[in-house]
């Protein structure tokens, strides 16, 4: 038996919910994917800097096998193993990041869901798919399961 062909119960409005409130967790939603984004560039620095780092192993070696010991100890003593930031590295500025600004904006966008949505998530996105699909058609079914 196919399933009615519409949002689940996870994606519907609840009784009583404004089109204000449904478009204000979305904004708040959106503003999360934006630090989500951000927390990922961050995971990239942290990767890229230390892979960076490790090059200059091979820099250094090669700098003293081409005659250049005065450049190799240079990137050895001042550049291998910097703190990028003052007191910090990379890894330290993802653990601040992740255990202070965005465990915050996590539980602010989590706290607004749970008192004004019974914590339902991107109700504002499955709207918008109801009024933009065409029913009937495959490829455009609410969810999976459903069949025409």
């Amino acid at each position: 038996m196919a399933q009615q062909d519409g949002p689940d119960d996870r994606h519907r409005r609840p009784p009583g919910v404004s089109d204000e409130i449904v478009a204000a967790l979305g904004k708040l939603s959106e503003a999360l994917e934006c630090v989500e984004r951000v927390r990922g560039h961050l995971y990239s620095l942290h990767q890229l800097v230390g892979h960076a780092d490790l090059m200059l192993d091979d820099a250094v070696e090669m700098f003293r096998a081409a005659g250049h010991p005065d450049i190799a100890e240079r990137i050895a003593t001042e550049l291998l193993g910097r703190n990028v930031i003052a007191g910090r590295w990379t890894f330290q500025i993802v653990e601040d990041f992740d255990d202070g600004y965005y465990a915050l904006f996590r539980d602010v966008d989590r706290d607004a869901r749970e008192r004004l949505v019974g914590g339902r998530r991107h109700l504002y996105e499955a709207e918008m798919k109801e009024r933009r699909r065409t029913r009937g058609l495959p490829g455009h079914e609410a969810r999976p399961g459903v069949t025409y």
